[in-house]
């Protein structure tokens, strides 16, 4: 008997062979498409650089369409041996999901805001119930009733008036974020006749219940740069233009403050801001300029009591100071110091509410919620001791409450929402995120976090999470990820997606790198302009570390980013391809320098002050010298998926396009190289919160088939 169990054993374990070498032949028999080259000299500076793929970018062109479809053909015919197992994750990730759920209630005007899950739906229901929780339930939409017939769908930017009677809200179907504002009445349900095209979504109510104000896009660079008023019962078509921004390295917005007095436009680059005021109660009266626009000076404003208190670096207050003046005399000049500069501790936000406001700052990296009382009696700082958690002030539309919301998670704990009393210091959790579908406890998993150092000594941390009692033996799977641009600091989260790597034994991490703000302000601008390339050589610098002190190896190491992170990612394969088994780019930013010197291209002239205008040539010389198009060679390169989406408006699709058809050109080696586009979705992907999983099931898919495993 245990002879015959012994040949079945080996009888099996030869026709899986025999299967598997059958599947890796046919599947190393799968031709790669080719794109055509059709050369293109682009100049600059005296400078000329030779483009076989610029043609890629003529999104109607039949030619380009069927190129991009034959790399979705190859990628599915490639992955084809994994479908079972993306099936399998996507369920896997599903089923954690409380699918029957709704979100804690806020109230804001009288009125509890809900939003609403339902099984097996993918889009929200908004509700509402007038003055208590046990009061009858009005609904404003179901999400998945204004979806139907759309591949793509979203709702954003749902402002009340301030009688309750009416709701503004804006619709995008294409994914590439311009949305169509409408009006919903409340009392009869109808949605009003008059709609606004080609805006940002959101829109802002005057007190009067009538007037609106609202952010036009410019129709090819999508550029917020006009603001409209919009008074109810006439067409969009005869809307007053309050303010364009003529220089187009800004973008603008609208917002009321949280004290209900005052309309603000705002006017935003990189490195200036600048703001006009307009009392909400005589919304056809002209808007007064705050403070006029000096470049450099960056600040925001909140209003309370007859004064507004300003977020800003004003005199070099590099990690920004707080600072107040009179709401009826706004100019710097006026402003006094209220919380002044440190050089340890970077001043992120401020929350106002009637008896106390509250001060959202980074020290060491680590997020820190503070409490003031307004008379000065009361000042402390919530508790939090782990290194690797993130806490954030939430939801709290209220002016007069003595409760903050706020939202704490770790990279082991599930995301809590919590009410607490500033003056009682009781705290109550609302809601800690449930996570369904096995036996999930925090306790399985440890975290901590580390410092790498870099080559030219300075220190980059490390958050990490992984299966507690894993051997640091130099053969674990590692996935870093990292983002590194624009100030944006990717603090340490709770993800149940991520458990599907966690539980089958790979570490994740995130890099801190220069180019976010983690440690601070400078930590930003030592990973900008000039200075970008120290994002790249710290996340090289950081897989070195992880190497080094062995909790993986380059067989084992992975590396994951989107958009800039995806700019990221095509660096570090340029410049230490030898040091990763797989990277996943997504929506790449990866052709800077082309897509620098082309301003009709959505956000290009804004973001000069973030990667340095090529039109001067020293910004042009650096620029090209990382651009990861630009710095294609001829070598061997990790096994890669890059994935875009052919209606990106922050990403063009055709980065990530030429991109791939340059490396399969160039790259020497026999790892995979496969190139996923979703011809229905931009930048972020599909709509709906279920069919987003895919993406993940698809990049882990790729990750686990690397390493072997198969479910």
């Amino acid at each position: 008997m245990k002879k015959t169990i012994i040949i079945s054993m080996v009888s099996l374990i030869f026709a899986t062979s025999c299967k598997n070498e059958e599947h890796s032949k046919k599947n190393m028999d799968i031709e790669a498409p080719k794109a055509e080259k059709i050369e293109k000299h682009l100049e600059k500076h005296g400078d000329v650089r030779i483009d076989n793929y610029y043609w890629l970018n003529q999104r109607e062109n039949e030619e380009v369409i069927d190129y991009l479809e034959r790399e979705n053909d190859y990628y599915e015919k490639k992955t084809a041996h994994t479908n079972d197992f993306q099936k399998d994750l996507f369920e896997e990730m599903k089923s954690r999901i409380k699918e029957d759920d709704e979100s804690v209630p806020y109230k804001y005007n009288g009125y509890y805001y809900i939003t609403k899950f339902e099984t097996g739906k993918d889009y929200p229901i908004y509700t509402r119930k007038k003055d208590s929780l046990g009061a009858t339930e009005e609904l404003l939409f179901n999400v998945n009733e204004m979806a139907e017939g759309h591949s793509y769908y979203s709702l954003s930017g749902l402002n009340v008036s301030p009688d309750n009677t009416k709701v503004s809200f804006g619709v995008d179907t294409l994914s590439r974020r311009n949305y169509t504002i409408y009006i919903k009445d409340l009392l009869t349900g109808e949605l009003l006749d008059e709609n606004i095209p080609l805006t940002t979504g959101g829109a802002t109510w005057a007190n009067d219940n009538e007037t609106l104000f609202y952010t036009k896009k410019e129709e090819k660079t999508l550029r917020s740069n006009k603001i409209f008023r919009h008074r109810l019962g006439s067409s969009s078509e005869k809307d007053e233009l309050i303010f364009t921004e003529d220089d187009d390295t800004f973008g603008t917005f609208v917002y009321k403050t949280k004290s209900d007095k005052f309309i603000v436009i705002g006017s935003y680059s990189t490195l200036t801001s600048a703001y006009r005021i307009l009392n909400a109660d005589t919304p056809f009266d002209d808007f007064k300029v705050f403070q006029p626009r000096v470049r450099g000076l960056e600040y925001t404003i909140s209003h309370y009591d007859d004064s507004f208190y300003v977020l800003t670096n004003k005199d070099e207050a590099t990690n920004f100071k707080l600072m107040k003046t009179p709401d009826t005399q706004t100019t710097m000049d006026n402003w006094v110091d209220m919380i002044p500069h440190r050089e340890e501790v970077l001043l992120e936000d401020i929350e106002i509410f009637k008896d106390y406001y509250v001060i959202s700052e980074r020290k060491n990296g680590l997020t820190q919620i503070k409490i003031v009382s307004w008379d000065g009696t009361n000042e402390y700082y919530l508790p939090f001791e782990s290194e690797t958690y993130t806490a954030y002030s939430s939801v709290n539309p209220e002016f007069d409450s003595k409760v903050l919301r706020y939202v704490y998670n770790s990279l082991t704990t599930p995301s809590s929402i919590i009410d607490y009393n500033m003056e009682t210091k009781e705290q109550t959790i609302l809601k800690e995120a449930a996570v369904l579908g096995g036996d999930f406890d925090k306790n399985n998993y440890d975290s901590k976090r580390v410092w790498a150092t870099a080559e030219d000594g300075t220190k980059i941390p490390v958050s990490m999470v992984y299966k507690k009692g894993m051997k640091m033996n130099g053969k674990n799977p590692l996935l870093l990820y990292a983002y590194g641009s624009y100030g944006s600091t990717v603090d340490p989260y709770f993800s149940t997606i991520r458990l599907s790597l966690l539980d089958r034994g790979f570490i994740f991490a995130i890099a801190h790198v220069r180019g976010s703000e983690y440690l601070g302000r400078n930590w930003y601008e030592e990973g900008k302009l000039f200075n970008k390339k120290n994002t790249f050589t710290d996340f090289v610098d950081v897989s070195k570390y992880l190497i080094e002190e062995k909790y993986t190896s380059s067989n084992h190491l992975y590396a994951n980013g989107g958009s800039a992170g995806g700019l990221l990612m095509g660096a570090i394969t340029n410049m230490a391809p030898e040091l990763y088994n797989g990277v996943i780019a997504a929506v790449p930013f990866v052709d800077v320098t082309t897509t620098m010197l082309d301003d009709t291209i959505p956000l290009t002239t804004g973001e000069y002050d973030e990667w340095g205008n090529p039109n001067e040539k020293e910004y042009y010389e650096y620029m090209t010298s990382y651009s990861p198009y630009d710095q294609v060679m001829a070598k061997a390169y990790p096994n890669l998926l890059v994935t875009t989406g052919l209606h990106d408006s922050q990403v063009q699709y055709w980065e990530p396009a030429k991109w791939v058809a340059k490396l399969r050109d160039m790259k020497t080696d026999d790892n995979l190289l496969l190139f996923h586009i979703n011809m229905e979705a931009g930048h972020g992907g599909a709509s709906g919160r279920f069919n987003a999983l895919k993406k993940y099931a698809r990049s882990y898919a790729f990750l686990l088939d690397l390493e072997g495993i198969k479910n």
